[in-house]
């Protein structure tokens, strides 16, 4: 895969405004570890491998176990999330593929019982600019290990 322009160069505002996204995620109350599944499902949904990549290191620099992150790409077949993670990932899910269906009602409901309207805002904001990030990072071809 060739690496396309460098969208900073191109446009510098871009990551600008994006590097204030990323501030607000460190922060959220919801716990970083966390915060670092979201965005590696995202990306294993988006099929972004570079983003994937910088953040499976992260996760792991945080202590996540590398059997969860094994098993993320199946969360929901194996017992290693709890309910809250499953309910998170679940919400991550549907809103990546929103095209498809929306957000189902139980989906919302469900998390809104289980984080409250503030964990559940960020992890809507933490799914919402992932996607973005995928979406320069895929657009751009930047690939996995260059930084």
């Amino acid at each position: 895969m060739k690496r396309r322009m460098n969208i900073d160069e191109a446009e510098p505002r871009i990551y600008k405004a994006m590097a204030v996204a990323d501030k607000q995620w460190a922060e959220f109350e919801l716990d970083r570890r966390l915060q670092e599944l979201i965005r590696i499902r995202v990306s294993q949904i988006n099929g972004c491998g570079y983003c994937i990549d910088y953040h499976t290191k992260d996760a792991i620099a945080l202590g996540e176990t590398t059997q969860r992150l094994f098993a993320l790409a199946t969360w929901w077949e194996t017992p290693f999330f709890t309910e809250e993670e499953q309910t998170i990932l679940q919400l991550a899910t549907e809103l990546t593929r929103i095209a498809d269906h929306g957000v189902s009602d139980k989906t919302y409901e469900n998390a809104l019982r289980l984080l409250g309207k503030q964990k559940l805002a960020q992890v809507i904001f933490v799914t919402t600019t992932i996607n973005s990030w995928n979406r320069i990072a895929i657009a751009m071809h930047l690939v996995a290990g260059e930084d």
